[in-house]
């Protein structure tokens, strides 16, 4: 088993009020000198056209590839399959726009990017995100019931957002939480409060939130590692967007340093990893006979 840990070319855009943007290559170039192991491009910031340009880029600097997809039709998620096939990438995240009313409406939609997903060969999971078929943590837990193939891409600052979680998060939060993550095949990582989906985690104010969502990482990292193969791979994205995810103050610049904060989620989702490897050893280890 192994954990990747992905960042977000959205979330080295920099959006600053003097228009200075990084390039391309000097996203990758950070990303992986920094030590990340791939890359993800997000279909919602970013064109086809350009994605086909950091191919290259992918290859030069050794970064795996991770695609997420806005289909706003059934059919528009199929180019997003065959260019993550093209490129190698182990999944694409579909943040689903299709989206009917009910749970019983919904129910077919998922299904089919789920066999279109099967035509192509490429493995689909859907992202719990704001305005799209997971919006709300209520119907994608009966919807989880409905199509129990259906994969989850855990972010779940959304609803902590969506239902306005209370601090501490009651324990029925906390079991609706449970089944999703018992559902999830890759986790992302950022830190919400009950009314923002961004917070600056390194105010102490926001302390407590990040205890939380590391606490559910943790969490997400047991479950995952109990019910996959030994030869598995974790998928863990950071991805914490510009503004206007980002907090700025009145002159318009971010009150924190996003790229560090990036950096500490990176070596946090690396630790408890870490954690939980020493642990299976220790266990493996006691389970051995005495004196083989």
């Amino acid at each position: 088993m192994k954990l990747d840990v992905y960042q977000s070319l959205w979330a080295m855009e920099l959006r600053r009020p003097d228009g200075r943007e990084r390039s391309l290559e000097e996203s990758f170039e950070m990303v992986a000198t920094a030590g990340f192991d791939g890359m993800s491009i997000d279909f919602g910031a970013t064109d086809m056209a350009t994605a086909y340009k950091a191919k290259p880029l992918f290859e030069k600097y050794q970064l795996g590839c991770l695609f997420t997809a806005f289909p706003k039709t059934i059919e528009q998620l199929r180019p997003v399959l065959r260019m993550a096939r093209e490129f190698g990438a182990p999944f694409v995240n579909v943040i689903g726009q299709v989206m009917p009313i009910s749970v019983e409406a919904t129910v077919p939609v998922v299904r089919r990017w789920i066999e279109m997903a099967e035509q192509e060969q490429v493995e689909i999971q859907f992202e719990t995100h704001r305005n799209s078929v997971t919006n709300d943590m209520f119907a994608m837990l009966q919807l989880l019931d409905a199509v129990p193939e259906m994969v989850i891409s855990a972010d779940l600052s959304h609803y902590v957002v969506g239902r306005e979680f209370d601090y501490p998060v009651s324990a029925a939060a906390q079991e609706h939480i449970a089944r999703i993550l018992r559902r999830a095949g890759s986790l992302q990582g950022r830190i919400a409060s009950r009314q923002q989906i961004q917070v600056p985690f390194g105010f102490p104010q926001y302390r407590k939130w990040l205890d939380v969502f590391l606490a559910w990482w943790e969490q997400g990292f047991r479950d995952w590692r109990r019910r996959a193969p030994a030869t598995a791979r974790l998928n863990f994205l950071c991805e914490l967007g510009p503004h206007e995810y980002a907090m700025t103050g009145p002159d318009g610049y971010e009150l924190s340093d996003r790229w560090d904060e990036a950096l500490i989620l990176r070596d946090h989702a690396r630790a408890i990893w870490a954690r939980l490897d020493a642990e299976a050893s220790a266990a493996s280890e006691s389970d051995r006979p005495v004196g083989s």
